[in-house]
């Protein structure tokens, strides 16, 4: 898939980024409530903001919002956009697009192997 990145201004020693990328969903069943949690609960954990939008919709969810993410209906073969805008904006997009493409890590959290 693919990924942006762009520098913004310096505040402080924090650099403030937009960046985006976008990932496909490969977990069995998407984004059902454990995946959701998972997801939004990464994604509170950045100061910045961070969006998705849900095969090419060019509506953009908060991606901090569980109601929104589990209201979205991903499933298995959707192509997530998620862009984040502000502070360790980059490293969120990149701990995000890794956790589903990690299959969100139920296998490791019910002992079950890829």
């Amino acid at each position: 898939m693919n990924g942006g990145f762009r520098i913004g201004t310096h505040e402080a020693g924090q650099v403030h980024a937009s960046c985006q990328t976008e990932v496909e969903v490969k977990h069995g069943v998407g984004l059902h409530a454990r995946p959701s949690v998972t997801f939004t609960r990464l994604a509170k954990s950045f100061p910045c903001s961070i969006e998705v939008a849900v095969n090419g919709n060019d509506v953009w969810l908060n991606g901090k919002s569980i109601i929104k993410i589990m209201g979205a209906k991903i499933r298995k073969g959707s192509v997530l956009k998620i862009r984040a805008n502000g502070i360790l904006a980059e490293e969120a997009i990149r701990a995000l697009k890794d956790l589903v493409e990690r299959n969100f890590d139920e296998e490791k959290k019910h002992g079950r192997t890829a």
